[in-house]
């Protein structure tokens, strides 16, 4: 029932922490890529929150609700009250995307940027695997260490 309101799903490999350089004390940028799509991620994670590795492996799905059933989320968060999405994973953000581009070459290449209250996430690859989002639209990124 939930696979049907995940819009992204993927196993991702931690490859580089802060690959550009440390800037802030509780945040770090993971450079990922993913197992089965081949897309390429920047995120930035709370890591005194959830700290990760290099070589960490973790499942990262991305919807536009956590209610189970598809209906909009609310904008209220009741702990316990009903079975949701976020039962089956350890770290949530909720955020906005707020850019599309797509470039064509050799291999064309789409990407999605997504701001989680100032945490940023470039996701990048294959246009098929995110054709379906749309500019604006708010999402829950859901993580999970395997």
């Amino acid at each position: 029932m939930a696979s049907n309101i995940i819009m992204f799903e993927d196993i991702f490999v931690v490859d580089k922490l802060d690959p550009d350089g440390k800037n802030f004390d509780k945040v770090t940028r993971v450079e990922a890529r993913s197992h089965n799509l081949e897309m390429f991620m920047h995120l930035d994670v709370n890591t005194e929150v959830y700290p990760l590795a290099v070589g960490d492996k973790f499942t990262l799905a991305m919807a536009p609700t956590l209610n189970l059933d598809g209906t909009p989320d609310t904008g209220y968060f009741t702990p316990g009250a009903k079975k949701t999405l976020a039962d089956k994973y350890e770290y949530i953000m909720h955020g906005k995307l707020y850019k599309i581009s797509e470039r064509d070459g050799k291999t064309p290449k789409a990407e999605l940027y997504v701001s989680f209250g100032g945490l940023l996430m470039l996701l990048q690859g294959d246009p098929a695997h995110i054709s379906h989002f749309e500019l604006d639209q708010r999402l829950f990124l859901l993580m999970r260490k395997l």
